[in-house]
């Protein structure tokens, strides 16, 4: 399953809320609470971004964080409650994007987390085993083949890659998507139906592209 965010920090408590928290605003969280959790998460799992703790029960953040580096460059912000300077040297020469203070703001960190998932994964477009969308290209392709969309359903398909895992009311695709607040259910529809049928392995058991009931659609990046 790919994930926005891996939480890494032996808190416990502190880890489940900051996840509970970050999902509650569409970031898709996980946390695991020790060193030994981060490699089980990733033999069966992606994450766009890594909030890592310094101080972990099985070793530390640091010697995990090296580890982390020799398979993927995926962003890493190191939470700490240590205030030394040293520690924070260290932490963005061996491959830190950034070094966090406890305690912190959920909203404030929130924030941070959103804007660097928006800086590296945002141009890039989104990507996994089946499914390709290059933003700037505007180009779409499944198993490798390219896919044909018109605009407005490439247009729709990019609103809700990028509130990837929130829930997208009919009337705020109709605002945002459409720009016309008096565009109707059945137009809607038939254009869900088109691109279900365009990226989904089964159009009838969407698993890209699900309706929420009496809500609207979501964009699950569990389609593989």
């Amino acid at each position: 399953m790919k994930y926005n965010c891996l939480i890494i920090d032996d808190e416990k408590v502190l880890a489940d809320s900051t996840a509970e928290y970050f999902n509650l605003f569409g970031v898709n969280t996980v946390a695991v609470y020790c060193g030994d959790g981060c490699r089980k998460f990733f033999k069966d799992n992606t994450a766009e971004l890594i909030l890592l703790d310094i101080n972990l029960g099985d070793g530390n953040g640091f010697e995990l964080c090296k580890e982390l580096r020799e398979t993927t460059n995926i962003p890493i912000l190191f939470i700490s409650a240590r205030t030394s300077d040293d520690d924070k040297i260290v932490a963005l020469n061996i491959g830190g994007d950034d070094y966090i203070q406890k305690p912190y703001s959920l909203g404030v960190l929130l924030a941070k987390v959103k804007a660097v998932l928006k800086r590296y994964g945002q141009a890039a477009g989104y990507s996994d085993g089946h499914l390709s969308v290059d933003f700037e290209a505007k180009q779409v392709k499944v198993n490798g083949s390219a896919v044909k969309l018109t605009t407005l359903e490439f247009k729709l398909l990019a609103y809700l890659i990028e509130n990837k895992c929130k829930v997208i009311s009919k009337k705020e695709l109709f605002e945002k998507v459409w720009e016309d607040k008096f565009t109707g259910d059945g137009t809607l529809n038939v254009h869900i139906r088109r691109l279900r049928e365009a990226i989904e392995n089964n159009p009838n058991e969407p698993k890209y592209i699900v309706t929420v009931w009496g809500d609207g659609y979501k964009f699950t990046g569990e389609g593989v």
